[in-house]
């Protein structure tokens, strides 16, 4: 007996639950918060070894921005740093090098849940001590670095990631042997089943919406930024790249800005299309639209990172990108990577055809397995 079609609106509830199965059931986007914590674990690597000659005069005891003076600002805004818990000199030295360490191993993805939650006090830390000499980067990676707490961007290309594949490789081994757990399997298989699945599912709805608060937060800059420059009469009008430009605190390379200047109807359109990307993007992600956008942010960030001299700023928002990407994408690149390594190690000789003599016996060669994330 065939039943007629319920109608629309009677299934939309049925929508609710779903996505709360989406929500609770599995972390999304693994690979893209594997990028996020890769991408800003060396970006701010990066940018401590690039200071470091320079790490006393901004955050170090010989700051004009004294650690006094941080305190003093600290009491008014309710902020905090463990670079002013202490003024010697040698404590300043420690903290410098735990910021180097914690950002070397967030990136590796060693012991992540505990390295994520050191990276963000590190980086509030740097950037409290010298708020004032931030170029946008640090706020970005700030905000990042808090987020990333409530993920799982250890699943995949890290070191938890490899350790767990190995751990499962040898769970197996031994679940072969002949061992007899029954009666202690009774007794604590229940609440530790329990125990796991409510583990699973908490893992689950923190990283989602961990994830979830990254992507709105980039959709939020990109949108409140493009709204702003609408504003201003030289975006309007195509000038203001012009006068960016001409600006000596954001020319790098004075000659290949003034090149560039030259070209009155490419600086218009980029102002133009500069806002037209802002505005919209929001509004692309949720088609293939999203792509041709993305690789023109790409192409912009770049652009300020060469000729406004800010590659912090540019290479934060370049990985803050990274997280509308989905993970088919990651998995197709990751395939392209290995074969070109193959290609690679292979010496050119892959396509060369192999006599019937030169076969290979079954028996020297192992059984292969993929490593988990």
């Amino acid at each position: 007996m065939e039943t007629e079609p319920v109608p629309a609106p009677h299934r939309a509830p049925d929508r609710v639950p779903a996505a709360l199965g989406v929500l609770t059931e599995r972390p999304v986007s693994l690979y893209a918060a594997a990028v996020l914590r890769i991408g800003y674990g060396l970006l701010y690597l990066v940018f401590l070894l690039r200071e470091f000659p320079h790490r006393d005069e901004i955050w170090g005891p010989g700051s004009p921005w004294t650690p006094e003076l941080a305190r003093q600002l600290f009491d008014q805004t309710g902020w905090g740093s463990i670079l002013t818990l202490s003024d010697n000199r040698a404590y300043f030295e420690a903290c410098y090098a735990l910021a180097l360490a914690a950002s070397a191993l967030f990136a590796l993805g060693w012991r992540t849940r505990a390295v994520s939650v050191l990276f963000a006090v590190v980086v509030a830390s740097f950037h409290g001590r010298a708020i004032f000499m931030t170029d946008g980067g640090d706020n970005l990676i700030l905000l990042m670095s808090l987020y990333l707490v409530l993920t799982a961007c250890g699943r995949r290309w890290s070191l938890d990631a490899r350790r767990a594949g190995l751990q499962a490789g040898g769970a197996d081994a031994e679940a072969r042997l002949p061992v007899d757990r029954g009666a202690v399997d009774r007794v604590a298989g229940g609440l530790g089943q329990h125990l796991r699945a409510s583990r699973r599912t908490l893992t689950a709805v923190l990283h989602n919406c961990g994830m979830f608060v990254i992507a709105a937060q980039v959709c939020f800059l990109y949108g409140s930024a493009g709204l702003y420059k609408v504003q201003g009469a030289s975006w309007g009008n195509g000038t203001a790249l012009h006068y960016v430009l001409n600006l000596d605190l954001f020319r790098p390379w004075p000659g290949l800005s003034l090149m560039v200047d030259e070209h009155d109807v490419l600086i218009a359109l980029a102002c133009y299309l500069t806002v037209l990307l802002q505005v919209a993007f929001p509004f692309v992600l949720f088609g293939r639209l999203k792509y041709p956008v993305l690789t023109m942010l790409l192409g912009m960030h770049l652009g300020i990172a060469v000729l406004m001299g800010l590659p912090l700023f540019s290479g934060a928002m370049i990985i803050a990108d990274a997280v509308f990407l989905p993970d088919r994408f990651y998995l197709a690149l990751g395939r392209l990577w290995r074969r070109t390594a193959r290609g690679a190690g292979s010496g050119g000789t892959a396509d060369v055809p192999r006599t019937p003599h030169a076969r290979t016996p079954r028996a020297q060669v192992p059984a292969q397995s993929e490593p988990v994330g």
